[in-house]
């Protein structure tokens, strides 16, 4: 019985949410404020270390791969997307209430104000930066949370250990404080937002059945209750105006306890990446009712290219010079729309986007953006493909110049560009 109860014991490392980009475009952090050239559709994430992406044995600056950093790419078949995640590892209901009461009125929060003991030692750092949340709050298109593991963790481990307490009662008082957080979290959303789409996952219970046949059934059916708590919440706010829907993540889970957690390698409850990918997928449908991913591309080749969310074929592919990548203007020009003009007598391109003129020569070190000379690294060649002689251009250089938000993903190999 004391191995499980290590299974669902809380976790206590830090990991750091990284979003790697092309070339000189600069890299995010954990909690990102900037504005973008162009509206970008913007997504606040709170909630505990589901909404951190934590999975055991994470060194503290390794970059997670969690579900919101899923949902992040998610957004970027759609359109230009920022992203700033909140979430805090160990955290309950009634201290993601605590933080998000700061943030509606602006003040930054110590970590012991938001919860006591708090195992995340970024918790300080996030606390102070409540007054940033309001702006995002103000700002945000989407609002996801996730909170309720913490609460529901000592009933699981009570439901493990004989004469330990009714269960059912435990179940009632989650319910009850459950609600009462959640009514003040989803308020004071409200009002700093009252357009935003605000996305509440329910909870699974980690526990496989193999761990405990007898009671195994009783989790599975205080999970359901929860999730019809949950349910009655949104469709009351929805009565009311107040845009809230379910990421039905719990039933996801059932009989898959065993492969989509680290519950029986790790004796950790947390997802693995089966599972944060599985709730990427319940939270993109909910949103945008799909999830895509690219196509699996020739690993001879850098990366997949989407423009406008739409996948660039091509027979010109990207290529890598120099650690650079590399594209056809002519590819990218078509695909946004754009416009282009070669001189054969200076070897040079201009290329034409909205009120964006960006001239490129042939082995020039500088390209001029509407009429002001910028200094490139990486200058352009004639590739040649087959019998043709391509142009091709480093994509952040080519992206930038003309306006263009250029985001890469590592784990999709997968450069993903919008006006």
């Amino acid at each position: 019985m004391s191995q499980l109860k290590k299974c669902i014991s809380a976790a206590t490392g830090i990991v750091l949410l990284s979003a790697l980009l092309i070339g000189s475009v600069s890299a995010s952090t954990v909690v990102q404020g900037q504005e973008a050239q162009a509206k970008s559709y913007r997504i606040v994430a709170l909630g505990d270390s589901l909404t951190v992406g934590y999975e055991p044995k994470m060194d503290v600056n390794s970059k997670p791969y969690g579900f919101v950093e899923r949902l992040y790419e998610q957004g970027l078949f759609h359109g230009r997307t920022t992203i700033s995640n909140y979430g805090i590892l160990g955290l309950k209901g009634a201290g993601l209430e605590h933080f998000v009461e700061a943030a509606e009125k602006g003040q930054p929060i110590s970590a012991d104000a938001i919860q006591v003991g708090l195992p995340d030692p970024r918790a300080g750092e996030i606390g102070a930066s409540a007054v940033q949340l309001n702006a995002d709050i103000a700002s945000a298109d989407l609002i996801t949370i996730t909170i309720g593991g913490n609460d529901f963790r000592p009933i699981i481990e009570g439901a493990l250990t004989p004469g330990s307490g009714d269960f059912n009662s435990s179940m009632e008082n989650l319910f009850t404080s459950y609600i009462t957080s959640m009514t003040s979290i989803i308020g004071n959303l409200h009002e700093l937002n009252s357009d935003a789409l605000i996305v509440v996952a329910d909870q699974y219970q980690p526990i496989p059945a193999i761990a405990n046949q007898a009671t195994y059934p009783k989790l599975i059916a205080a999970s359901e209750t929860f999730s019809g708590v949950v349910d009655k919440m949104a469709a009351g706010y929805q009565t009311q105006g107040v845009n809230v829907k379910v990421a039905h993540i719990a039933k996801e889970f059932v009989g898959g306890e065993g492969t989509m957690t680290h519950i029986i390698a790790d004796r950790d409850i947390h997802p693995n990446q089966y599972g944060y990918e599985t709730i990427a997928k319940v939270f993109a449908g909910t949103i945008w009712e799909e999830y895509r991913k690219p196509t699996t591309v020739d690993n001879t080749l850098p990366m997949t290219i989407v423009v406008k969310g739409q996948e660039l074929k091509t027979p010109y592919q990207p290529v890598l010079r120099n650690g650079q990548n590399y594209v056809a203007i002519q590819d990218i020009v078509n695909a946004v729309g754009a416009t282009s003009k070669w001189d054969s007598r200076t070897s040079s391109a201009t290329i034409s986007y909205g009120t964006q003129t960006v001239i490129i020569k042939i082995g020039s070190t500088s390209v001029m953006v509407n009429g002001q000379s910028v200094t490139v690294d990486t200058p352009a060649f004639l590739n040649k493909v087959g019998k043709e002689d391509k142009t091709y251009v480093p994509l952040a250089v080519l992206a930038t110049g003309l306006g263009l938000d250029v985001e890469f993903s590592p784990k999709l190999r997968t450069a993903f560009i919008n006006p």
